[in-house]
């Protein structure tokens, strides 16, 4: 048996019943798009993070790209982010006709170097889009102070922080808005694909509606501006329903994992995880690092254990944005780690016993180094 850094299927085994009726509960609705299903969602999302509007889209991408429209954001600005995130973040910057400018992440967490950003600002630029990466949010306050001072929006990828928080207040409740992904690895995950923006403005909120559904809302198949076929499904929507009440008890299992990885593998020479003072970590993935990392996971594999790199290629780096004009050497600690961090099995119900094989494999792997 292969043990592989996320696996759905305990999940739902325990779930199995509220998932089928919440899929009969759609079909049997006699309405299969944007229906009471998706506006439950979105109110009861809103609600959990208590601002006024959610508006559900059909991924984590469009979720990030409609919200940087909605902001009005497009061709011409500079949106100030990092590399080491996954690649739909940047992604959805150039879909818009923006421009991706990158600064370096810290050394002790991965997360945004916040003391950067001041200097990357130029008059192009409007819009600061933190990653809240593997699961703890980005120095806020920070960002705050550089987007007053220059008049940016902020808006937040919270695509791997459903429900952390930072100095009491939940990521995505900081900025003008915030993107999320239902992404099934995610700490909220549906059954297949799904984002949502949030926001409290009216504007920007009448804005995503308008864009998710290819421009049009006071009048179907009148497009009031242009838009696209965005929208959250009606059975991913009643999925995430039924999930988002155990939202609390995912990132609470999440962080038992954590804390039973740190007892067992804190005297080993692994980097682990640091949580920043003031952050609460969901650990969407538990991050380690190690000069050694091609060896270790390749060793693990005589063990039945698969694990992941979150990531391996800085986006900087890559053929794709090869036209944004960036070099080897520009992001010095984001191009270190990316040849260093592995991600362990990571899930609200992996089983002691399997973590616990996945300790002895690891720790058994590291002695031979």
């Amino acid at each position: 048996m292969t043990t592989r850094v996320w696996d759905y299927l305990p999940e739902y085994a325990e779930e199995r019943d509220d998932i089928h009726d919440a899929v009969e509960s759609v079909f049997g609705s006699g309405q299969l798009v944007l229906g009471a299903s998706v506006r439950g969602f979105e109110q009861e999302f809103a609600d959990y993070h208590g601002v006024d509007h959610c508006v559900g889209v059909d991924n984590g991408t469009n979720a990030i790209k409609l919200g940087l429209q909605a902001l009005g954001i497009g061709p011409g600005d500079e949106v100030i982010t990092v590399s080491n995130t996954a690649a739909p973040t940047v992604l959805a910057i150039d879909s818009v006709g923006a421009t991706p400018v990158f600064v370096d992440v810290r050394e002790e967490d991965f997360l945004m170097d916040t003391s950067q950003v001041a200097a990357a600002v130029t008059e192009r630029t409007r819009c600061l889009l933190p990653v809240h990466l593997y699961g703890q949010c980005v120095d806020l306050p920070a960002l705050e102070a550089v987007a007053a001072e220059h008049g940016l929006a902020i808006l937040e990828d919270c695509a791997q922080a459903h429900g952390a928080r930072q100095n009491g207040k939940l990521a995505g409740t900081t900025g003008a808005a915030a993107a999320f992904s239902f992404y099934p690895t995610k700490v909220l995950g549906a059954y297949g694909d799904g984002g949502a923006t949030i926001t409290s403005d009216e504007a920007v909120a009448g804005n995503l509606r308008r864009l998710r559904y290819y421009g049009m809302e006071k009048v179907y198949y009148v497009v009031e501006t242009p838009g696209h076929n965005s929208r959250l499904d009606e059975v991913q929507a009643e999925i995430l329903r039924r999930k988002l009440r155990r939202l609390d008890a995912y990132t609470e299992g999440r962080r038992a994992v954590a804390r039973r990885y740190e007892a067992a593998l804190g005297d080993t020479d692994l980097v682990l995880p640091k949580t920043v003072p003031g952050n609460e970590h969901v650990y969407y993935v538990y991050v380690v690092r190690h000069p050694e990392r091609d060896r270790i996971i390749e060793q693990l594999k005589a063990y039945g254990i698969e694990l992941n790199i979150s990531y391996p290629w800085p986006v900087h780096t890559m053929s794709g944005f090869r036209h944004l004009g960036c070099s080897a050497g520009d992001l010095p600690v984001t191009e270190s780690l990316a040849g260093e961090i592995f991600s362990l099995p990571m899930y609200p119900s992996l089983s002691e016993e399997v973590q616990d094989e996945v300790i002895s494999a690891l720790r058994e792997v590291l002695a031979r180094l």
